[in-house]
């Protein structure tokens, strides 16, 4: 009995020393509850068991075609003028609100992320809620909570897009942990994506 509790501190002692570089290497980890043994973290998700936890290291973006399409081009020109109205009350830059859509949603007002991020700004539901938009499917609301909760992140770091945008994909809170963009492949590839487009 002693030794098959020592085992089990043993494999326990290794998924809390693995699931933190599981962390740094993928953008999700599973966790996986194992009868008689100490809970697994990995970055695969097993197709014979159900996780009993998923967590987002970086939230992935909706993924949509963003290749140049007479679709893509119309709703650009369908929401620029709410963007622009956005971009003056919430004083952002056009151009920045324009870039997280492309790397949100390509301008897909039904977009949804395999995060649940919804719409064209990719509002998690309780960010959508709290920021007062009831229906985040809707792109007026949905531009307007995105800028404003942009415009949040912008003051609370200090006017740094970078750490923004960082705040914007990953949470505030990571980005308050690591005192620069947090060291996740999804948020440190969606910041790039963004600068890159500005």
């Amino acid at each position: 009995m002693k030794k098959v509790r020592i085992y089990y501190q043993i494999l326990l002692s290794i998924g809390l020393i693995i699931s933190p570089l599981l962390i740094l290497a993928g953008d999700r980890v599973y966790q996986y509850q194992i009868p008689h043994s100490a809970p697994l973290f990995t970055d695969k998700k097993l197709s014979h068991k159900k996780p009993v936890n998923v967590k987002y290291y970086g939230r992935p973006p909706a993924y949509a075609s963003c290749r140049k399409n007479k679709k893509v081009e119309d709703r650009m020109k369908l929401y620029m003028p709410h963007i622009r109205a956005m971009g003056s009350k919430y004083m952002i830059d056009t151009r920045l609100i324009k870039a997280v859509i492309i790397a949100e949603s390509c301008f897909d007002p039904k977009a949804i992320s395999s995060a649940g991020a919804q719409g064209l700004m990719q509002l998690m539901p309780e960010t959508a809620r709290s920021l007062g938009v009831s229906d985040p499917f809707d792109p007026w609301q949905n531009i307007e909570g995105g800028v404003s909760y942009l415009r949040m992140m912008l003051d609370q770091f200090n006017q740094n897009k970078e750490l923004a945008l960082a705040a914007y994909n990953a949470g505030p809170d990571a980005v308050k942990k690591y005192g620069r963009i947090p060291p996740y492949r999804e948020t440190q590839r969606y910041v790039k994506k963004i600068i890159k487009m500005l």
